[in-house]
């Protein structure tokens, strides 16, 4: 046994791995190992498992308690911020926009006078007076460069380059539109403002049937909620010869009633409607738009006179498709009607009568 514990006590083991390491920080001294507690019997292991699998359940259920506190706070925030936001279903956002970024629409109309005239300038005493448009204007996204989006107007042209010479930013509503919807918002709009003049409505018109926008008049009248027959006297406008317009001291000043007889003017003479209207631009002072009206259509002499107007041909009478009757013009002027069979009840001939009278009467020359 001697012998035994004499090598025993030979035998260096500060060569082994990790020891020596561990050795050296303390002058060689290596300390002993950390006493791990372990359970002795099986028993004893199985209750120490059990303990750290509950200690890890208690921490885990304390992590899931937290969060589902949090959860119900924002569930809380949420139902505060969807009560807010029902207020305003159905409105639409509007911002604060630079006006050069925004450009007028191709479709747009207006004659250069809209933007010089006193109603224009009174529009931007407004605008000035209350640092901006008060109502929205309305435009739509076409694209963006180095500095951001760009705009094009829908409607609002005129509050938008009141904006664009003052200076000021310009309220407006940005929505997504197409060609189409924007020709029809722009078109609404404006009949509801009656801010565009017949001639500038025609033309219009004219563009968006140039350019393709609609197939046919119909397809625009339907498009847009007007009658077809108005669609046409606004076309009619807008096709006037140029000297025809410039014999009016503003094409603004052209009336709506005035296309069809214009129109029928210009078919049975266009050479002599164009010399008076040229001749009309040589006169000064300017005549008024009444009286450019008369001399075009030849109602109106050198002397103040009236004359007779070029007869007209025969007309249809019809409503839509369907043909009632006809107007006629004899050679000595004699204007005849002819209704068809059944149109006419006995009852409302009396009425039919009367009408004619008090037209008859309102169309009769002023007496000098």
């Amino acid at each position: 046994m001697t012998k035994f514990r004499d090598k025993a006590a030979r035998l260096d083991f500060s060569n082994l791995p990790g020891l020596a390491a561990a050795g050296a920080g303390e002058g060689g001294t290596v300390p002993p190992p950390a006493e791990i507690h372990r359970p002795k019997t099986a028993p004893g292991a199985m209750m120490a498992f059990a303990a750290d699998a509950r200690s890890e359940l208690l921490a885990e259920n304390q992590a899931l308690k937290a969060q589902a506190e949090e959860v119900e706070t924002l569930r809380g925030k949420v139902h505060e911020l969807a009560a807010d936001l029902s207020q305003w279903d159905g409105a639409k956002a509007t911002r604060q926009i630079d006006p050069k970024r925004i450009s007028r629409s191709r479709w747009a109309n207006r004659h250069e006078l809209s933007f010089a005239d006193a109603e224009f300038q009174q529009l931007k005493d407004e605008l000035a007076n209350a640092g901006g448009n008060v109502q929205p204007i309305k435009v739509r996204p076409v694209g963006r460069d180095e500095q951001g989006e760009l705009y094009e107007v829908v409607f609002g042209h005129r509050r938008h380059q009141g904006c664009l010479e003052l200076g000021l930013p310009v309220l407006a509503l940005v929505e997504n539109l197409s060609d189409q919807g924007l020709f029809v918002d722009m078109d609404r709009e404006n009949r509801a403002r009656k801010s565009l003049s017949p001639y500038e409505q025609g033309r219009m018109y004219q563009r968006a049937l140039d350019e393709g926008l609609f197939p046919s008049n119909r397809k625009l009248a339907d498009a847009v909620g007007v009658d077809l027959s108005a669609l046409g006297k606004s076309l009619s406008l807008a096709k006037l010869p140029h000297q025809v317009v410039a014999a009016f001291l503003s094409p603004l000043e052209i009336q709506f009633r005035w296309a069809k007889p214009l129109a029928d003017a210009l078919e049975a003479d266009q050479a002599g409607v164009i010399q008076r209207a040229d001749a009309i631009t040589k006169l000064e002072p300017r005549p008024s738009a009444k009286d450019v009206f008369l001399r075009l259509v030849g109602q109106q002499g050198e002397g103040g006179g009236t004359v007779q107007p070029p007869a007209a041909a025969s007309l249809l009478l019809q409503t839509g498709s369907r043909r009632w009757g006809s107007l006629s013009v004899a050679p000595d002027g004699a204007v005849s009607i002819k209704l068809k069979a059944g149109v006419l009840a006995v009852d409302r001939q009396k009425a039919l009568a009367k009408l004619l009278a008090d037209f008859l009467s309102d169309s009769q020359p002023t007496k000098r």
